[in-house]
């Protein structure tokens, strides 16, 4: 019995490391619809020194509204590397009290994030500044940011999807 044992250790630590080595010479391997730019993976050849940081509209030609899902925006648009800069664009509170005001808010942690608690979060920008360019965030350090509309006590934030995190990635250096 112990035998048996031993071989069938012996043929899953030989299945093992030659697994591990034929994906080590096939590093460049394409695992199915991956949709990278190969510039700018972090995974596959780094970018050249040069590259500066981007500027990201928040939702794209959709802007920061209630019902669009920016966790998916973020998945798609990324990766995103510290210094870039993200731009929050919507539309400030009408003067007759119509309309729907937005805000943006940082996360403390990713329990405040998941239940939307604003409790602990910071807010960095009110519904004014949203107009004409929109407010802009820099990444500057390689940590997860969570971000997220406080309006209507968190409504937006809990139903509306407006909420996403990023964790930008260093560039690298030659």
């Amino acid at each position: 019995m112990a035998f048996a044992n031993g071989q069938a250790f012996l043929l899953l630590a030989v299945l093992f490391s030659s697994m591990f080595s034929i994906g080590l010479a096939n590093h460049d391997f394409n695992w199915g619809p991956i949709t990278w730019n190969k510039t700018n993976c972090p995974y596959s050849h780094p970018p050249n020194a040069t590259q500066t940081s981007n500027k990201f509209i928040i939702g794209g030609s959709k802007n920061w509204h209630y019902g669009f899902n920016y966790m998916d925006w973020a998945r798609n648009n990324g990766p995103f590397f510290v210094n870039d800069t993200l731009v929050f664009k919507y539309d400030p509170p009408n003067v007759n009290g119509t309309g729907f005001p937005h805000s943006v808010y940082l996360f403390s942690n990713y329990r405040s994030f998941i239940k939307c608690d604003f409790r602990r979060a910071k807010r960095i920008a009110d519904p004014s500044e949203g107009a004409g360019e929109g407010f802009e965030f820099v990444l500057k350090k390689m940590q997860t940011y969570y971000f997220g509309c406080g309006e209507h006590k968190g409504i937006h934030c809990k139903t509306g999807n407006m909420k996403f995190a990023v964790m930008p990635l260093k560039h690298w250096r030659f």
